[in-house]
């Protein structure tokens, strides 16, 4: 029973850690991703002078305001991805834990209920065969 138990928690374990890694990798990557698209716009603001700069700046702006929020709405959604994830785990290794406990309790009153037959059917005396 212990090495079932083990190895359901050690899945689990698992499973939640590589849930969280791929959480973590593609928020990294929508984070290198958006400092990338804005320093492009950084370099082409020192090619191009002040008036350049003011009309680039308000065109990030615009343009990237909508797409951050949009970036860290769908962080916010995974973190809650991520949490549920871990929260269910969490409650799966539970279960398990309480399912090898009942299975375990089950198997040792088989076993004491196997020992008390055998011992009250050796203690009890045969019948005796009936002449008649």
């Amino acid at each position: 029973m212990t090495v079932i138990k083990a190895e359901r928690t050690a899945e689990a374990d698992q499973a939640a850690a590589a849930a969280t890694a791929a959480v973590e990798e593609v928020e990294g990557e929508i984070r290198a991703f958006v400092r990338r698209d804005v320093s492009v716009f950084r370099r082409r603001q020192q090619e191009n002078g002040e008036a350049a700069v003011e009309n680039v700046n308000s065109v990030i702006e615009r343009v990237s305001g909508a797409s951050v929020v949009e970036i860290e709405r769908v962080i916010a959604e995974l973190a809650q991805v991520r949490d549920m994830l871990r929260n269910e785990g969490q409650r799966v290794q539970r279960e398990i834990s309480g399912y090898a406990s009942l299975s375990q309790a089950a198997m040792t009153s088989m076993k004491i209920i196997g020992d008390s037959l055998v011992q009250w059917k050796s203690q009890s005396p045969q019948p005796a065969l009936r002449k008649d």
